[in-house]
């Protein structure tokens, strides 16, 4: 019964072109519903002529081009210091240990690295198999185009009854799997009989009796076959169908939305905003079923050709007109309506001046302008790191995509505050004068915690008592004090910064 077997991918409708050697082509003239040849093509045989053995031949060059071309590229890779890159895990995910380093657990880890004879041999595997996706497609084109009336209307009736009652949707998938699968593969097992003995008397269908054929299979098409170039066609026009909707997609929308033209970006940000609040709110009364059964019928009838002629010429008559208005409609509530802040933003950096005792008798040392102040207590200075940042005023530079917007620096004049907010502790304030904040010499007074202030008198008085106690040194409570400091002072400057004016530049997204 081997005449009997069947592959469901060799039944195309159409030919193959085919290349000649000497570049000319032709179509092949072998019938779509002839059986394939199911031999192998791989196979030792004492001669081999035709167009097989051609391709065959064809097929081992190839394979040693192949190792060419890779060991070709690796040397270029390694004359340029580079080498293949390797897969570090799925992506999107976070990267683990290495595919080669044996240190993974999952299956993902031991993906192999990118290899032109596996990059061939897994195109080839997935170009053999691929064809069931186009016999799909093209099914499902010839149903939308209308080719044969009863099986649109049939589709039709089907998505207005799952419309109408929703609950008939988990159905579906099994009807289809019944309908579609179960029953072909059955009656392929029990064909009917090809033969009657007159033309009066014709045997009827019966489904009793044992089986007539093999079971239907899924096979792989061979490879160099028509079938093999078939699906090779179809997928060189399927990237480039999908190449030409990803650049129309991104021609007509990216403009619209990557607030190139900031007016109508914001515009369309306010229509979508608008019906998010509409939709959280009225979605629940929305007839659903009847928009959607609508939608479907109307896409359906739109693939008709006589409505597709009509369409065009509706569309040049009363369409573009009426497009055209809406576009100068919409183009005049922008200008007027739609009003962007054309102020940048400003904000407030800092930067602090620190100088360095030179001796213990010395005069304080500019030394740098620093984005921290290197308090006592700062991880910098614990870790007995010397202060990172410039030694001249003019070469402190605004943060990057920002530009100054005051022309001189500004003397902080509340030391206090900026201390008092960072917790800064051991340190000295001058309220007065130029504002330094000064390190605390005394090591009497490292464990101390608290801002001291210069000059200034501690006046509470005691609870129960009506006279307070006689001021006492500011920060050294009277042992010692020689008026001695750290050697570390600092002082803030501040000064405001904006927001640099790109222009209407539009950026490239990858």
């Amino acid at each position: 019964m081997d005449e009997y077997t069947t592959d469901v991918f060799v039944n195309r409708d159409d030919s193959i072109p085919i290349v000649r050697l000497d570049g000319t082509q032709s179509r092949s003239s072998t019938p779509a519903n002839e059986p394939p040849d199911h031999s192998d093509a791989d196979s030792p045989t004492p001669r081999r002529k035709g167009l097989r053995g051609r391709l065959s031949a064809l097929k081992d060059k190839a394979s040693l081009q192949d190792h060419l071309v890779e060991k070709l590229l690796t040397q270029v890779l390694a004359d340029d210091g580079r080498d293949f890159p390797q897969d570090d895990g799925p992506r999107g995910g976070s990267s683990g240990s290495s595919p080669n380093s044996g240190g993974g657990t999952g299956p993902s880890t031991s993906r192999p690295a990118f290899s032109l004879p596996t990059m061939s041999t897994n195109f080839r595997r997935f170009n053999s198999r691929i064809g069931v996706v186009f016999v799909f497609q093209a099914r499902v084109v010839r149903l939308l185009s209308w080719r044969h009336p009863t099986h649109t209307l049939s589709f039709l009736a089907v998505y207005t009854f799952v419309c109408l009652d929703p609950y008939l949707l988990p159905l579906l998938p099994l009807a289809i799997l019944l309908i579609g699968v179960m029953i072909p593969n059955f009656i392929a097992r029990h064909p009917a009989a090809s033969f009657a003995l007159s033309s009066e008397q014709a045997i009827g269908y019966s489904p009793h009796g044992p089986p007539l054929a093999p079971a239907l299979t899924v096979k792989p098409v061979k490879e160099l076959s028509r079938d093999f170039f078939r699906n090779m066609r179809d997928l060189q026009n399927s990237m480039e169908d999908f190449s030409q909707l990803h650049d129309g997609i991104i021609t007509l929308m990216l403009p619209r939305i990557n607030f190139s033209d900031e007016a109508l970006s914001s515009a369309i940000f306010s229509f979508l905003f608008a019906g998010c609040l509409v939709l959280s709110i009225a979605a629940n009364v929305l007839p659903w079923r009847a928009i959607f059964l609508v939608l479907g019928w109307a896409v359906t009838i739109v693939g008709h050709p006589a409505v597709q002629k009509q369409m065009e010429g509706m569309h040049g008559k009363h369409v573009k007109p009426q497009e055209d208005r809406a576009l100068g409609w919409m183009e005049k509530w922008i200008e007027g309506d739609v009003i962007l802040d054309s102020a940048p933003e400003t904000r407030e950096v800092e930067i602090f001046e620190l100088q360095r005792l030179s001796g213990p008798d010395g005069e304080w040392e500019a030394w740098v302008f620093s984005a921290s102040p290197y308090d006592p207590l700062s991880p910098t200075r614990i870790a007995g790191d010397r202060p990172v940042g410039t030694r001249f005023f003019e070469d402190v530079l605004p943060p990057q995509g920002w530009e100054w917007s005051e022309k001189k620096w500004a003397l902080d004049l509340w030391s206090r505050e900026w201390v008092e907010e960072r917790i800064i502790t051991g340190v000295e304030v001058e309220t007065e004068g130029e504002r330094w904040v000064y390190d605390i010499f005394d090591e009497k007074e490292a464990d101390r915690v608290g801002v001291i202030e210069e000059n200034e008198q501690l006046q509470t008085p005691a609870k129960g008592k009506g006279t307070a106690p006689p001021p006492k040194p500011s920060w050294e409570e009277g042992e010692d004090y020689e008026g001695r400091r750290g050697d570390w002072r600092r002082r803030r400057w501040v000064r405001l910064v904006k927001r640099k004016n790109l222009g209407a530049g539009k950026e490239a997204i990858s």
